[in-house]
């Protein structure tokens, strides 16, 4: 099945003043990017990404150059931000919400473009979401929102379970939203919530045996640049214990989880287009709105659905953009 495009809320954008600054004739900009994944693994931008500069006359190692820093160590940003500082970049691209923090305590000066971010406005980095104020702007996911919906499509395919184990990161104090939030939704239907936290590579082994342990009926995660990081051997653990789970990247699915609802990386990375090109032609991060997604996609692999014996509710295929067969 064809994948439905999301919508990404942007009527906010439509009224911002236009900056005209042309590109400075023979100059080279640097975008400093604060990743995740290493960049022989994932690249630090997607060929949709690097299109949408070229279309806007942004053309790498032409007049753009990105110097790419990552760490699957949360302790080893604010080293990694200071450095892109020091080399004095134009711009920012934070992954996430520990990335931007990062940032932002590196310096109130070099614009920051945040990628994703669970709550920017309770954190303290803006000051609204229509004026953000500061150096910061973005897309902000609602995650809170999204964790609902998931536990949600979790009772309405396992009408019977009782027990949701949850991998999370508490190391991310963003995360304490989607956990309530969770907590909350799965209060409300009838789920005993196991959580299963980790807080960096060395201990997700003993999340997974936390999980095991509970006896749970379906697993979900609150997605964070950790859980990205090991998303295989998350996909690869429920398959091994045999449960139903529920994610929030279509990587997931491709890879073999059962079922993922979320937001298209490639509209954010097309968000995140638009932002550089006003911040490099002269617009303050103050002065452009944090985007919110409208619309989410829901995809699902019936290959796992097999290997789990399990049958995927018509009420839910019919919803899903993307079908894995």
């Amino acid at each position: 099945m064809n994948r439905r495009d999301i919508s990404v809320g942007l009527c906010a954008l439509a009224g911002l003043p236009q900056v005209t600054r042309a590109q400075e004739p023979g100059r080279i900009y640097r975008i400093g990017w604060l990743g995740v994944d290493p960049p022989e693994t994932t690249p630090p931008y997607t060929p949709a990404w690097a299109q949408g500069m070229a279309r806007l006359g942004w053309v790498l190692d032409k007049n753009l150059i990105v110097i790419y820093r990552y760490t699957d160590r949360t302790e080893r940003l604010p080293e990694l931000a200071a450095e892109l500082v020091r080399l004095k970049v134009d711009v920012i691209v934070a992954f996430a919400a520990p990335q931007t923090e990062a940032a932002k305590q590196a310096t109130d000066t070099i614009p920051i473009v945040f990628m994703v971010h669970g709550d920017p406005l309770g954190r303290g980095l803006i000051a609204s979401l229509a004026r953000p104020g500061g150096n910061i702007t973005g897309g902000s996911l609602m995650l809170p929102e999204l964790c609902v919906k998931r536990v949600q499509l979790l009772r309405e395919l396992l009408p019977g379970a009782l027990r949701i184990a949850v991998l999370w990161n508490v190391a991310n104090p963003v995360k304490l939203r989607d956990w309530e939030a969770t907590r909350q939704a799965a209060r409300d239907l009838a789920f005993k919530l196991e959580p299963c936290n980790f807080t960096g590579p060395d201990d997700l082994q003993d999340a997974f045996e936390m999980a095991r342990k509970a006896r749970a009926d379906a697993l979900m995660t609150l997605e964070d640049p950790l859980t990205w990081l090991f998303r295989s051997n998350i996909v690869d653990f429920a398959a091994s214990e045999r449960l139903p789970a529920i994610y929030a990247n279509e990587e997931y699915a491709q890879i073999g989880g059962l079922m993922c609802y979320y937001v298209n990386s490639n509209e954010l990375h097309r968000l995140n287009v638009y932002y550089l090109d006003k911040i490099l032609r002269g617009a303050k991060p103050a002065d452009l709105p944090i985007a919110q997604p409208t619309v989410f996609t829901l995809a699902v692999n019936l290959k796992t659905a097999k290997a789990l014996d399990l049958t995927i509710p018509r009420t839910i295929l019919t919803r899903a953009e993307v079908v894995i067969t």
